[in-house]
């Protein structure tokens, strides 16, 4: 009932509006008057617009800047909607010359180029900076040539803007790869690359030579870099002086190229180098850090240390530059190495690490405001110990490794990190100090040792003099001992005296003879072992043959290593050959080699010698005797070998190496002491022999007579029965 009253009331109102209302649209009665209405009060044009009333309605306009989409210019809200015009795009050169148009919404505005400068006396906004006019833009001896926006530099002969014309010339001093006598004569490779970087300072440095006769930096480093392999790849740079020349010579060339070079970062590798440069050009200096890293090292520095505090000529430059094969050979290059000693002992010194150059374009790298962090990765994973310290050194102008101005930060099994606080090629230097064995070791090797030459001593003497042993097998004995007797003096009086050197090789060469002597030896005896079992008859060898074979062999494998490797015979800790190269093989390859082929002539002796067991009308006596003979050969060989395993043990760097050093010093120092207990005490001929010597000596002379006299028929039979015995089996 609401609602029906409610609609009925405003119809009525309708309808008396309609009756009592005659202005037209756009128009409104006030007081029963037509007055004018403002459409623009009620904003009914939208955005980006512009609104005018007029008697009876209204028209809208679009702002500066603003365009109607369908490209009137009077429209009202219903019929027209204004967009953003593009200035920029419209109308070509809006900004004028030497300027960029930015358009935004509604409007644009001009920003002056590089090169130009705004001028509120110029009507197209933006003139040309005159560069020029900045003194020494160019350099000293450079001319400024200003073009519209920018300049040039024009350098004359003798200096250079490598290629890059808003860049002032430097001077090139061209004679640096001048190539010299002394090691650039002997380094062949070095004058090639000599050759290449002087034929491309010089070309930069004329300023009429064309583009063509210039290589570009990415070519110049791969044949810079490849020259390099050729000289380090045969071996090492054999000396001091060629280390300094190699060094210099590459560190000028990347300080020549790294301008060149047409992207900021550059890394190359080849077979024996790596090479990481990083460049920065503008006319401002650069700032930040500056890492660089390849597999070998990394270097940790800043932009404010690669430029210095000097003239910045438009350009900086770091670069870390490895060296996978470069070692200086000789003592000479550590020799200013001072303060190592330990305990008053002086450490053995290698280098640990490849030696890599760091460079900046900052000339003055003595004294750096910064220190700079080179990490240096090892060549081995070895932790630092009481017997190992590392140290950080870099190669100095006087040929020489040095510590000065370098500190060890940190260091682990891998890796060293290095501080320094000036540039050069560095490197990570092990220093090894000798294990000094304990006193009880000593004692033991000293007293063995001498034991041992005393028995050897008695062998020697039995063998040659006993009558009733003499024999194949005895001379065979003899000669074994006697190498025996010599290595262990040579051992005991020469192993650890490494100075003179050339005396130390001596003796190391001395001890590879003579212990190669004693398998030599050996193997004589597993073959005459195999010839009395299987041949029978005629079984012993010819004297002369086996000292050919037992003295000869030997002689051959110790001259052939002699010539390849001369230089391995000795080491800083004992007279004996070398380890790190390989040499140790000339001697262990035989050894195991003899050891091989005796224990497969003892296996068919045992084989044999049971067969002879098994047969019908077997020879006892004489099958017993060659029994004996083998198990003392076994033996013999199992104490000689097994001393020799425990040698190889000795070289491992770990516990078990001490132990073996205990294992080895025993059995070398008691190994004359059983040879003498197992041929000579086990043998009952020279047990007899030895009695009949000591009565002889201990038996008054006037009793030894009497009895000579009392002596019965059958006892001389006896004596000569006996006798037989014994010439009988030293037949055998």
């Amino acid at each position: 009932m609401g609602i029906g009253k409610e609609l009925l009331i405003l119809g009525l109102m309708c309808m008396l509006g309609k009756c009592f209302s005659d202005c037209p649209r756009g128009f409104g009665s006030v007081l029963g008057k037509c007055v004018d209405i403002n459409e623009c009060d009620e904003d009914g044009c939208g955005n980006n617009t512009m609104c005018f009333n007029t008697n009876g309605s209204y028209y809208c306009q679009c702002e500066s800047g603003f365009r109607d989409a369908k490209g009137q210019v009077n429209f009202t809200e219903d019929s027209g909607q204004c967009q953003d015009v593009n200035e920029c795009l419209e109308e070509r050169g809006i900004c004028g010359h030497g300027a960029s148009c930015s358009n935004q919404i509604g409007r644009y505005y001009c920003t002056c180029l590089f090169g130009f400068i705004n001028s509120s006396r110029s009507t197209k906004g933006c003139i040309d900076i005159d560069e020029c006019e900045q003194a020494n833009i160019c350099g000293e001896k450079g001319t400024c040539k200003n073009t519209d926006g920018s300049y040039l530099c024009e350098c004359p002969e003798g200096f250079t803007n490598y290629g890059n014309e808003r860049t002032l010339c430097s001077e090139l001093d061209c004679d640096d790869f001048s190539a010299a006598s002394g090691p650039t004569q002997s380094l062949g490779g070095l004058a090639n690359i000599l050759s290449m970087m002087r034929h491309s300072c010089l070309s930069l440095s004329n300023p009429n030579a064309t583009f063509d006769e210039r290589l570009n930096g990415d070519a110049l480093l791969e044949r810079i870099l490849t020259a390099t392999d050729a000289i380090l790849s045969p071996g090492h740079v054999d000396s001091s002086e060629g280390v300094s020349a190699l060094l210099s010579t590459l560190e000028n060339s990347i300080m020549l190229i790294g301008p060149q070079l047409k992207k900021n970062l550059t890394r190359m590798g080849t077979n024996e180098t790596d090479a990481e440069i990083v460049v920065q050009r503008g006319d401002i200096r650069p700032t930040g850090p500056i890492h660089l890293t390849n597999d070998n090292a990394t270097l940790d520095t800043d932009w404010e240390t690669a430029t210095g505090t000097g003239k910045y000529p438009g350009f900086a430059l770091a670069a870390l530059l490895s060296y996978k094969n470069l070692k200086s050979s000789g003592e000479r290059s550590f020799e200013e190495l001072k303060g190592l000693e330990k305990d008053g002992v002086d450490p053995s010194i290698r280098i640990y690490s490849r030696v890599v150059s760091v460079l900046v374009s900052n000339p003055s790298t003595q004294h750096l405001r910064r220190s700079v962090n080179i990490t240096l990765r090892h060549v081995e994973d070895t932790d630092a110990s009481l017997e190992v310290s590392y140290i950080c050194a870099y190669w100095n102008e006087r040929e020489a490794w040095s510590t000065d101005g370098c500190y060890q930060q940190s260091s682990n099994a891998s890796h060293t990190v290095c501080t320094c606080e000036h540039l050069s090629s560095f490197a990570v230097l092990m220093a090894l100090y000798p294990m000094e064995h304990p006193f009880a070791l000593q004692m033991v090797s000293r007293i063995g040792l001498i034991i041992s030459v005393v028995c050897l001593t008695l062998c020697i003497l039995t063998f040659k003099f006993c009558r009733s042993i003499q024999g194949t097998r005895t001379t065979i004995h003899l000669h074994l001992c006697v190498c025996l007797l010599l290595a262990d003096i040579i051992f005991l009086a020469g192993i650890s005296r490494t100075e003179p050197v050339g005396g130390c090789r001596f003796v190391a060469a001395m001890l590879h003879y003579f212990f190669l002597g004693v398998f030599a030896w050996m193997l004589l005896e597993g073959v005459q072992l195999y010839r009395m079992v299987v041949l029978v008859f005629n079984a012993n060898i010819r004297p002369l043959y086996l000292i050919v074979i037992g003295y000869g062999m030997p002689l051959v494998v110790v001259v052939v290593s002699a010539i390849i490797r001369p230089n391995s015979y000795g080491t800083d800790k004992h007279c004996w050959l070398s380890v790190e190269d390989g040499l140790i093989w000339s001697f262990f390859g035989p050894v195991c080699l003899i050891i091989i082929i005796n224990v497969l002539f003892f296996i068919i002796t045992v084989w044999k010698l049971a067969q002879k067991f098994t047969s019908l009308n077997p020879d006892l006596s004489t099958l017993h005797k060659i029994k004996a003979f083998t198990v003392t050969a076994i033996a013999q060989m199992c104490i000689l070998g097994l001393m020799w395993v425990f040698g190889a043990l000795l070289f491992e760097k770990s516990r078990t190496a001490e132990v073996a050093a205990y294992i080895f010093t025993i059995l070398n120092s008691l190994q004359g002491a059983l040879l003498f207990f197992m041929h000579c005490l086990l043998s009952k001929q020279v047990r007899d022999e030895y009695a009949h010597f000591l009565s002889c000596i201990c038996t008054p002379q006037k009793k030894r007579y009497s009895d000579l006299s009392s002596t019965n028929p059958s006892s001389s039979q006896s004596q000569a029965s006996k006798s037989a015995q014994h010439t009988g089996e030293s037949q055998i």
